[in-house]
């Protein structure tokens, strides 16, 4: 069974990485795929040392797998990870990051989600970033966009990095965030016509759980479309 990975970044902290990559998941899971979705890093963990998004992705997976099969490392404070680390004394390990992948990879799956911390310029120690990783592995990009004031700054300037870095942007989500936001509609048509990536969907904020269950299994088509992933 072949497996394709890619990996879920975002404008910034709380844009909606796990929401998206949840839906995803389960839009997956509808259309008779199997997907597992993976946190590399997370920080922020409850008396068990577990990370309240990675558990998320673990609950939506199409395979059961240990926690830290999905999140291999996890530091306990609320920080950026790679400050974390030193105060933890716990260094970001690439190589631990590496084997990771390599297991995942051989899982019997067909979609693997790698879900980043954080925006894509996410540090792991005094001079590399997480997005390094990303694409020294060769990882297509799905960038998530909180849709708030001041996300096309955000993500004009994401999309430029991830650009730079020789990663594949497969597509881009339009995530509502705030339910207040003003010209919503002409925010989403001027990233539209900024970006080169497509659009895979727009999600209103709290959908509806039928108005969900259909943008899940939208998304997850959309994003196999323009990836060339094949759903079964």
């Amino acid at each position: 069974m072949a497996t394709s990975s890619c990996f879920i970044t975002a404008t910034d902290t709380d844009a909606g990485k796990t929401y998206i990559s949840a839906m995803l998941l389960q839009g997956f899971k509808a259309l008779g795929s199997v997907a597992v979705g993976v946190k590399p890093i997370a920080a922020g963990a409850d008396g068990q040392g577990r990370n309240g998004d990675a558990l998320l992705l673990q609950c939506h997976s199409g395979i059961a797998l240990p926690y830290r099969v999905i999140n291999p490392i996890c530091y306990q404070a609320p920080v950026a990870p790679h400050l974390a680390a030193v105060a933890e004394q716990t260094p970001i390990d690439e190589a631990e990051l590496n084997n990771a992948l390599a297991r995942w990879q051989q899982l019997p799956l067909q979609q693997l989600l790698i879900e980043g911390a954080g925006g894509w310029l996410l540090p792991i120690n005094n001079q590399r970033y997480l997005a390094d990783w990303v694409a020294d592995k060769q990882l297509p990009v799905v960038l998530v966009i909180g849709m708030k004031l001041g996300c096309l700054n955000h993500a004009m300037l994401t999309v430029r990095e991830i650009e730079r870095s020789g990663c594949q942007l497969l597509g881009w989500v339009a995530n509502c965030i705030d339910p207040q936001m003003a010209l919503l509609e002409q925010n989403i048509a001027d990233l539209r016509q900024r970006i080169a990536a497509p659009c895979l969907g727009v999600v209103p904020f709290a959908p509806e759980p039928a108005q969900y269950q259909h943008l899940a299994i939208e998304l997850a088509t959309q994003l196999c479309t323009n990836a060339g992933y094949n759903t079964r």
